[in-house]
């Protein structure tokens, strides 16, 4: 914009001053033919010069012998004394319109008459071009900020209407949940780049929650069919049993039946995360003692027999509101895996703080290594020195555990406690 401001500027000087150059040629003529056939008696410049021309009528000695106006019969107003028939100019092409020095634009035009020479002067004045180029130049010195930030905000508005589809089909985007995929983006009825964009996304959307659904169709029907063929080999076991004989039968009845039970909960489970990740799994509110399932659980390890474990407990009543056998199945899964983990001693708690309800499940195991105590509730996962041990853990206990407090809007956290080693599992729930 100021480029063109500059070009608008030098075009409009030039043709101001190619303007005053043609008028000024054309009334030198003029006179130039009066002279060459009246002479120099009979002109009568004053009557036919328009007020912003001086003429003047100089001999071949340059004094005035006729002008337009007194002020201009006593001096040449210019030296230029062209031969007849040719004409001068006192820099026509160049003259600025802003010096102040030079006030007229000269044409001197040479003529002959009666065997004398003479030189008609034309001084022309620029005063109204220079004011008009100035006038131009103060319009655009206060018109051009004025411009661009029109410019600027007419382009911020109208770019922010364009992207405006886009910014709602970003939202929509960040919204979507991998657990729900149902929701699709907007589409603009422009039928335009941007309108292409939301229709491809929506397809892909589209592609995402068919294979979602595929995925989690299969884990719910392999869990169901894999629950009949463990019911039949679990009751056929319980009816051969007391017709078997022998310690190589005993053996086998007892693995084959550690085994059915082994995937009978791994059955259990996938079927479990597969209704959740449906956002469907299965929850029997109430109003649930905490601590009362922790005394159950501590009660169960006890009755186990656990002689290298030492259970401890610090119990405070706490009320929740939620699912009385899905939390127990939560301290459950938690207090198995401190078990496997711990050298000698588990301990189980419960308190109120800060408004909810926590719940602790800390041992003195050798403890998770920093950056794996959140890939641990993903699911299969299971450490090394978990693998070790002869637990027969698929690594969905934890995936139970964070599925099952989720769904009851609170959160679990694996920490190293302050002392050493070890892990403590937290988890927290609202109060009732």
């Amino acid at each position: 914009m100021a480029l063109g401001a500059a070009v608008l500027l030098v075009l409009l000087q030039r043709a101001l001053i190619a303007t005053v150059s043609d008028a000024a040629d054309g009334r030198a003529a003029d006179v130039a033919t009066q002279v060459s056939t009246q002479g120099v008696n009979e002109l009568g410049l004053a009557k036919t010069t328009r007020t912003s021309q001086i003429v003047q009528v100089l001999d071949s000695s340059g004094y005035v012998v006729a002008a337009s106006s007194a002020r201009a019969d006593t001096r040449a107003l210019t030296g230029l004394r062209p031969r007849p028939g040719t004409v001068n100019r006192a820099e026509v092409g160049e003259m600025p319109l802003f010096d102040d020095d030079h006030d007229y634009l000269i044409v001197a035009r040479g003529v002959a008459y009666g065997g004398h020479n003479y030189v008609v002067v034309v001084a022309s004045s620029v005063g109204t071009q220079r004011s008009t180029v100035a006038t131009v130049t103060q319009y655009l010195t206060i018109g051009f900020p004025v411009l661009l930030l029109i410019v600027g905000a007419a382009s911020w508005l109208l770019a922010g209407q364009a992207l405006r589809p886009v910014e709602r089909i970003r939202q929509r985007v960040q919204g979507i949940e991998s657990s729900d995929l149902t929701e699709r983006v907007p589409v603009p009825r422009t039928d335009d780049e941007i309108a292409r964009l939301a229709t491809t996304m929506n397809e892909m959307l589209d592609r995402l929650q068919t294979g979602q659904a595929n995925q989690r169709r299969f884990v719910a029907d392999a869990s169901h069919e894999l629950r009949s063929p463990l019911a039949t080999i679990a009751a056929g076991l319980d009816v051969i049993q007391p017709a078997a004989q022998g310690q190589s039968w005993q053996d086998l009845h007892q693995l084959m039946t550690g085994e059915a039970e082994r995937m009978r909960r791994l059955v259990e489970n996938l079927l479990l995360l597969a209704k959740a990740d449906d956002a469907a799994l299965p929850m029997q509110r109430a109003e649930v003692d905490l601590d009362d399932l922790v005394d159950t659980e501590v009660l169960r390890l006890r009755e186990r027999n656990h002689s290298a474990i030492e259970v401890l407990t610090d119990v405070h009543p706490v009320r929740v509101v939620g699912d009385p056998l899905r939390l127990s199945q939560v301290i459950r899964n938690l207090t198995e895996n401190a078990v496997l983990a711990a050298h000698s001693t588990v301990r189980l708690s419960t308190a109120r703080q800060d408004g909810s309800a926590v719940l602790l499940v800390e041992d003195d195991g050798d403890g998770i290594p920093e950056g794996e105590q959140q890939r641990v509730f993903e699911r299969f996962v299971r450490l090394d020195a978990s693998r070790a041990r002869s637990s027969g853990g698929s690594g969905l206990g934890l995936s139970i555990v964070q599925e099952i407090i989720k769904a009851h809007h609170g959160t679990v956290t694996l920490t190293a406690p302050d002392g050493g080693g070890g892990t403590v599992a937290t988890v927290t729930l609202p109060l009732q």
